[in-house]
């Protein structure tokens, strides 16, 4: 088994887990007028060893220098975010109101509907894999962070992408092996759909073994957006023995490339591993004929959906959020 101590500046210290604020309980979030709901896990704040060593089976270069990051307390989805979740932000599908509701919308409602709706897509963005259970597929960037903004219009509490930072953490749960479960690729299988027993497609989520804080799928079935911008070279700004508090290196205008965490049906079990990192790719859209082309949906990410986290208390330069992308940005 591969130890942290092993990597040349890999910082020596074991993560630690703070224990959770009392206030900070599993919780079941129903969208409001509708049925749906999902499940939120309360995952502690604490300081751990972000990245991987040099020697760890599947490692990538952009996955070091290893070094020392704290985050703070926060709420995960226990799942991805699946298309019944996702079809009431796009399609406004399963919104009803009970006999003797005023017409007119509440505050929260208007709110939400301020913020912009994706455009109808161009082909079929299941590919045929289906949706009820089923994970969201081809959902840019873009359309990720403003599902979360309309989810906390609707809800009046703060949802967003987790930070790649606050990802890992929330992955690995007190582990600094490749696995949150260990060393052992054999075991992945327990926990994971990924390429040697996914069939070629995603599943429907929470079929596996969880991890030790409750989340499924984290790794395999579908890559997850996480809020950062991509930069191969980012964790050689950090110290290696010194904590970085709350890092993000935040997205701006450009649509790619931003990171993508988790692996997928679609990888074998190196690139499904805790600390592995996807840069998203203008080749993600090449079918998309439409000039400009849509900044809502992919054509070719059928391996890539999103889980979202609500913070304990927002760090101040996430505070209102929101995408920068615009329609005719290239």
């Amino acid at each position: 088994m591969l130890v942290w101590g092993l990597a040349a500046r890999a910082p020596s210290s074991p993560p630690a887990s703070d224990p959770l604020p009392p206030e900070m309980k599993p919780y079941t979030e129903t969208i409001p007028g509708t049925e749906i709901h999902f499940d939120l896990a309360p995952i502690p704040g604490g300081t751990f060893n972000m990245g991987s060593p040099p020697g760890e089976a599947g490692r990538s270069e952009d996955e070091g220098p290893a070094h020392r990051v704290t985050v703070h307390p926060f709420w995960m989805g226990k799942t991805e975010v699946t298309w019944d979740e996702y079809d009431v932000f796009a399609f406004k599908a399963g919104i009803t109101r009970t006999v003797g509701s005023p017409v007119e919308e509440t505050a929260a409602e208007k709110l939400a509907d301020a913020v912009t709706h994706p455009t109808p897509p161009y082909t079929d963005e299941t590919f045929g894999f289906g949706r009820k259970g089923q994970p969201a597929i081809n959902i840019t960037h873009h359309a990720a962070m403003e599902y979360t903004r309309w989810l906390s219009a609707l809800t009046g509490k703060t949802y967003r992408l987790p930070t790649e930072a606050e990802w890992e953490y929330a992955c690995r749960a007190g582990a600094s092996t490749p696995f949150f479960f260990g060393g052992d690729a054999t075991e992945l299988g327990d926990y994971s759909w990924d390429a040697d027993n996914s069939g070629a497609r995603p599943h429907p989520v929470g079929q596996k073994k969880p991890n030790p804080w409750g989340l499924y799928d984290i790794l395999g079935n579908v890559g997850e957006w996480v809020l950062d911008k991509y930069d191969k070279d980012y964790y050689g700004s950090f110290k290696p023995d010194v904590p970085a508090l709350l890092p993000v290196l935040i997205p701006g205008r450009e649509r790619f490339p931003n990171v993508v965490r988790g692996g997928s049906w679609d990888d074998k079990a190196g690139r499904v591993r805790c600390a592995a990192r996807l840069a998203s790719s203008a080749d993600w859209m090449s079918q998309d004929p439409q000039r400009p082309q849509s900044i809502w949906w992919l054509t070719d990410a059928l391996f890539v959906g999103f889980r979202i986290v609500r913070p304990l208390e927002e760090q101040e330069n996430l505070k209102g959020i929101r995408s920068q992308v615009k329609k005719f940005d290239f």
